[in-house]
């Protein structure tokens, strides 16, 4: 039974399971007194949820009351349906629980002075904001915008030239999962440097999420250069698909050095990759 198969039917119940589960969530959060505000991020705030979904959740409580509430968060989370584990740390101010439906709920206890105004507050959907701090930290969300600036880019490119290095590193040492590691975080780099280009928040690093599929902000180019910058574990090809990404890098490259105003400094560029590559 292959993979559109043997899961079909319940995939297409998911988005019913998710919904009950939002359902007592919300029946338990809000009746309680301590919780000041609760909404969603993620695909639920952007109102782009698909089948495989999850509900990110975040809570607002008092702050005489935080650490408590912060203990009891996996407790919490059985509140609102059967939980099967959990993969969170027990010090961590989140718990992520995944369900015996297949749903997860990543949840986050905030205090208020945590709540900001940030470009990631721009898409969330508010269920409960007692005090209207919520919608006032929305609204000024609303008004900010991304820009790279010379610290953000100056990590990016130091961090593309070391995965660069390590892979080939890895690949001579034939510690091939190392440098396909290494490869694909040169991937990834890559579409931080798009999205930096293009004025959009990138991801936390090492975070694939909606960078790909129906949800991502890339061109059909830029997708296109993702799929062609595939390896197997062959140590060569992979020095070869590392080689491909170095032109895409240099234009990304130049492209913000025009945006922020640094020299380009084209020797040194090529100096730091010619040593390995």
């Amino acid at each position: 039974m292959g993979l559109n198969t043997k899961y079909q039917k319940r995939d297409l119940d998911l988005p019913k399971y998710r919904q009950n589960i939002i359902k007592a969530i919300e029946e338990d959060l809000k009746k309680d007194e301590n919780i000041l505000g609760v909404f969603y991020g993620g695909s639920i705030g952007n109102q782009n949820t698909d089948l495989y979904s999850d509900i990110d959740l975040r809570i607002v409580v008092k702050d005489e009351v935080y650490e408590v509430y912060r203990l009891n968060k996996k407790q919490r989370a059985r509140n609102w349906g059967n939980v099967l584990f959990f993969e969170d740390l027990p010090w961590a101010t989140h718990s992520v629980a995944h369900y015996d439906k297949f749903i997860k709920v990543d949840t986050f206890y905030y205090r208020i002075k945590d709540v900001q105004p940030s470009v990631w507050l721009q898409n969330i959907k508010i269920v409960r904001d007692t005090n209207g701090i919520l919608r006032t930290v929305l609204e000024k969300s609303m008004d900010l915008s991304y820009s790279p600036n010379v610290q953000e880019f100056e990590i990016w490119r130091t961090k593309f030239f070391a995965y660069a290095h390590e892979a080939y590193r890895r690949a001579m040492r034939k510690e091939l999962y190392y440098a396909l590691n290494c490869l694909d975080s040169l991937r990834l780099s890559m579409v931080t440097g798009w999205y930096m280009a293009a004025g959009i928040q990138p991801n936390a690093f090492g975070d694939w999420a909606k960078l790909e599929g129906s949800r991502s902000e890339l061109s059909d180019l830029q997708l296109g250069l993702l799929e062609q910058w595939h390896s197997s574990r062959d140590p060569n090809e992979i020095m070869i698909v590392v080689n491909k990404i170095i032109p895409e890098f240099k234009k990304v490259h130049k492209s913000l050095c025009i945006v922020l105003g640094i020299e380009e400094k084209e020797e040194w560029i090529e100096e730091i990759l010619n040593i390995a590559l």
